[in-house]
């Protein structure tokens, strides 16, 4: 069994809810992991913020508004009248359930009720259409088997046996259809799973499943070798090893969250990312395969602050690393590159919340600097340390460019730059250049 995910902007539309049909309508049972209609989520989070300042009369009027659009949708997209009438009528309960909430006291429990309905809507909206085609679909109800544990991380045996069950429980079913985002907290609370939203619960269900493949449908076509908002000449790389996938999703390419291909990772499955706006394009594939000798791929990722601390107690002082990461830990700030020497150490952040504070204690350890608007440009590919040759090409193509930190060796897969963010479009260009266009 596959299991295929499509964000908001491929079930954004009656026509694009038609074209998703058609792609999941190919013979194979498959279970689809839907995300909320385009803008339904951020109309969700405006209603919340009237009702959290007790102000019902204008999260009504949008919530009047959202229906509107709904109802229109349902006039395009269904050609009976049953199905008409009945999508109609569920969409009136549902509208009508988040109009009761101006009622009460609103909390962050009722928020996240609140958020579950947009997936709540689209899926329901998706299987009736399918239905009405003559196909036997079955809407799965996210909110059985999605779980996380009493640390809020997916309990993965909780959801593995009970998405089993609700699938057995339909031998004759040719599609599954269930939300993305939604899931029950160990209290069987209505809860979300944050991170990655519906690629999470895509990636978590294909483990739970053992799926033959995770597909990851966008309006993107795949991870490029390059951005191509900024870059001349990108292409889609067609195939990355998860590691590869994970450093580019967190050195700044937008169409993967960098934990939410994590279940797959353990699990073996490989994950493809495909077009909804060109379906024919062959995407990205992402499995434990290493494609020797290849650089794949060069991300950015912006508003990095670079924090030096030079002390010349610090030599031979043991202890002096684990005080200094001991602050960050304590203002829950996450480092990106660390560079050390005898007498200093350099690493960057890309949290300044609480950067004074974060100063003011290092200032106990040594002389502080910092350099802002810094940004991180990530080279990612076959990059151990027997494949001569390749950092060579890279610190080669980045000769012309101010570079204040450089990290190579604690990753396999990737060598990074820290350079000034006013030079990131002249070094995204030059590695390119460097690395992909003289093939």
């Amino acid at each position: 069994m596959k299991v295929m995910k499509f964000g908001g902007t491929s079930v954004g539309t009656p026509q694009r809810m038609k074209d998703v049909s058609k792609l999941i309508t190919d013979g194979e049972r498959k279970l689809v992991v839907l995300s909320a209609m385009s803008g339904t989520t951020n109309s969700l989070v405006e209603i919340s913020g009237y009702l959290y300042k007790n102000n019902p009369a204008s999260a009504n009027e949008m919530i009047n508004h959202l229906e509107k659009k709904y109802e229109k949708h349902v006039e395009e997209l269904y050609s009976t009248e049953e199905y008409k009438q009945k999508t109609q009528a569920f969409l009136k309960s549902k509208f009508n359930y988040l109009r009761a909430f101006g009622k009460d006291l609103f909390t962050l429990f009722e928020e996240k009720v609140v958020l579950a309905q947009g997936e709540i809507l689209s899926t329901n909206m998706v299987t009736n259409y399918l239905q009405e085609q003559g196909v036997n679909a079955v809407l799965l109800d996210a909110l059985e088997f999605m779980r996380t544990d009493k640390n809020g991380e997916p309990d993965l045996p909780y959801i593995a046996k009970h998405v089993k069950v609700a699938i057995e429980s339909h031998p004759e079913a040719e599609l599954f259809i269930t939300q993305g985002f939604i899931c029950r907290n160990t209290y069987g609370e209505i809860d979300n799973l944050e991170r990655g939203g519906s690629d999470y619960t895509a990636s978590l269900l294909g483990a739970a499943l053992n799926a033959e493949e995770i597909q990851i449908w966008t309006d993107i076509d795949g991870m490029h070798n390059n951005d191509p908002r900024i870059v001349d000449k990108t292409e889609a790389v067609p195939q990355l090893h998860f590691e590869e996938a994970a450093e580019l999703a967190y050195f700044g390419a937008k169409i993967l969250h960098p934990t939410c291909i994590q279940p797959a990772t353990y699990a073996g499955i490989p994950v493809r990312l495909l077009n909804t706006m060109d379906p024919s394009a062959p995407g990205t594939i992402i499995n434990n395969v290493t494609e020797h000798g290849r650089i794949k791929a060069v991300a950015a990722k912006d508003n990095i602050t670079a924090i030096k601390i030079k002390s010349s107690r610090m030599l031979l002082a043991h202890g002096f690393l684990r005080k200094v990461f001991e602050i960050f830990e304590t203002y829950k700030t996450s480092i990106d590159m660390v560079c050390t020497s005898e007498v200093g150490v350099s690493m960057s952040i890309d949290n300044t919340k609480n950067l004074p504070e974060i100063i003011n204690e290092l200032k106990t350890y040594g002389t502080v600097t910092t350099d802002e608007n810094m940004c991180i440009i990530c080279v990612v590919g076959d990059l151990t340390w027997d494949n001569v040759g390749f950092e060579t090409l890279a610190t080669e193509a980045m000769k012309d460019i101010p570079v204040r930190m450089i990290s190579y060796g604690g990753s396999n897969y990737n060598i990074s730059f820290l350079i000034k963010a006013e030079d990131k479009k002249r070094a995204l260009q030059a590695l390119s250049d460097t690395l992909f266009n003289n093939k």
